[in-house]
């Protein structure tokens, strides 16, 4: 055995004779290739807490579970770990080496060669040739150094920190003097005569905070209305020069001033000094005392009448209300129609809404009067389409006066069957039923027209084509449903005396009843 195994085989004796706990602690500590540097003695005695000997890979994020301010630059991408162009992959390891000693230096920082780009702050400007001390204060981490320019520039800020801490917003890095400040950046830019002003005018005393922003702050002693128009100054004055006024009416009050309210003087609305006394918007408001139809056509006065004219109005009835006024109704005065308010008088749009009163018919026709009359004249120029009802108008029932069938104007229930009004001139008596048109035509009564051979079951052939009705159609009415066989009109000439029976055509034709044939 040689010394270095027996060396090893000492070791493990003596071990032997520890506690477990103990035991464990001083093998690990003689595997250890190396002591670990100060910082990390107190995890010396346990190398798990470096490191996974099941997954060599997990090191890495041991390493971060302790350095929490580095997870953080990490996870944000930021400070000088977090903006390392291979973190996702990289391993502390690779650059902080342990197991060296406690006095190792495992940062291996050398501050000259130190890019300060690859950091939240770099060095740009004065601050490039700043030494490091000036920032990183000794014995602190150098991730402690602020980076807003108050905390380093404090001694040299002569505004005493009534600007804030943003000393950027007006200095550059490369000098502290020289600063340049852009009151546009601010909540109140500086326009027209104002950047003339000297700073003091407006920042009494250095004092930058709380400075006032309205005009009558400033131009109080300036203000002529004496408060009266309010502290809103710039509705009326202009940056330029205080002299110089102007004010968009509709612009700011939402009201434009058209026609002869563009000249009006501002009193004549604005009867009190305060201007933003709440006025009337409406017509109606200023011109109540000038409206002639006392309220009755509402509030709309802007409906008929204009800004330039009054008295001129400019009222469509058919596009503003719906209902276009033609013959006798343009003549109308508009209070005809409208006798109470507008807004409360709903006027209904059909004929008997209106005229009522003139309905000779008495509602039977509902309210279709236009069906009949015109709007040129009530009585004159009455027209009716009959056509178009269930009883058009053929024949000489076109030429009939109305009254002859109506007996009513209510026209409604007027009979439509030929009986109705020809029962008198029927001399069948009813007999051949109510049908008249069977036969008769509307062209005149006594021109009709029946075939026999067609509209009933016996045919008029033969010498039966020659009979008159009245041959075998005797009154008294009632007998013009006949039999059909031969026996019954010609039993008397039956020289059998009825033993072949009476179904005489089987001999006898219809041309004669003479000259039988034997079959």
């Amino acid at each position: 055995m040689n010394r270095r195994g027996a060396l090893i085989t000492m070791a493990f004796a003596t071990l032997t004779m520890l506690s477990p706990a103990t035991r464990g602690a001083q093998f690990e500590k003689l595997l250890m290739p190396g002591e670990v540097s100060r910082a990390h003695a107190k995890l010396e005695e346990t190398c798990a807490n470096c490191h996974d000997r099941a997954d060599r890979a997990r090191q890495t994020a041991l390493c971060l579970d302790c350095h929490k301010d580095v997870a953080a630059d990490v996870a944000r991408r930021g400070g000088f770990h977090g903006r390392l162009p291979n973190v996702a992959t990289a391993e502390c390891k690779a650059c902080h080496t342990e197991h060296l000693g406690r006095d190792a230096n495992i940062v291996k920082l050398v501050p000259a060669a130190f890019d300060h780009r690859g950091t939240d702050f770099p060095l740009t400007g004065a601050h490039g040739a700043a030494p490091c001390e000036s920032c990183h204060a000794a014995g602190k981490p150098f991730r402690a150094a602020s980076t807003t320019c108050g905390d380093c520039h404090k001694r040299d800020d002569a505004h005493r920190g009534g600007l804030g801490a943003k000393c950027d917003t007006c200095h550059a890095t490369l000098a502290w003097t020289g600063a340049k400040f852009d009151h546009a950046k601010t909540k109140f830019a500086l326009r027209g005569a104002h950047p003339e002003v000297p700073c003091a005018a407006c920042h009494v005393g250095g004092t930058f905070r709380g400075t006032p922003q309205t005009c009558v702050a400033c131009h109080a002693p300036d203000d002529v209305h004496r408060g009266a128009r309010g502290e809103d100054c710039a509705q009326c004055h202009v940056e330029s020069r205080w002299e110089s006024t102007r004010f968009d009416h509709e612009r700011e009050t939402g009201f434009a001033l058209l026609g002869r309210h563009a000249v009006l003087d501002c009193a004549g609305c604005h009867r009190s000094p305060k201007f933003d006394d709440e006025l009337p918007r409406d017509c109606v408001g200023c011109h109540r005392a000038e409206d002639a139809h006392a309220n009755r056509l509402g509030d709309d006065c802007a409906k008929c009448h204009d800004n330039d004219r009054w008295r001129e109005v400019s009222f469509d009835h058919t596009r503003d209300g719906k209902f276009a006024l033609v013959g006798k109704h343009a003549d109308l005065d508009c209070h005809t129609c409208h006798t109470a308010r507008v807004a409360t008088q709903k006027l209904g749009t059909t004929c008997a809404g209106c005229h009522r009163g003139d309905d000779v018919h008495a509602g039977a026709l509902a309210d279709g009067c236009d069906s009949c009359h015109t709007t040129d004249g009530w009585r004159s120029d009455i027209r009716f389409e009959h056509e178009l009802t269930d009883f058009p108008l053929l024949g000489l029932h076109a030429i009939v006066g109305c009254g002859q069938c109506h007996a009513s104007r209510a026209f409604a229930g007027a009979p439509q069957e030929c009986v109705d009004c020809h029962r008198s001139s029927d001399v069948h008596e009813g007999s051949l039923g109510r049908e008249c048109a069977k036969c008769h035509s509307p062209n005149g009564w006594k021109l009709w027209d029946f075939d026999h051979n067609r509209q009933t079951k016996f045919a008029l052939t033969g010498a039966h084509g020659k009979l008159s009705c009245s041959d075998c159609h005797r009154r008294p009415a009632g007998q013009f449903k006949l039999p059909s066989d031969c026996a019954s009109c010609h039993r008397d000439r039956d020289v059998h005396l009825g033993q072949f029976g009476v179904q005489c055509q089987r001999c006898h034709s219809t041309i004669t009843f003479k000259g039988a044939r034997i079959q």
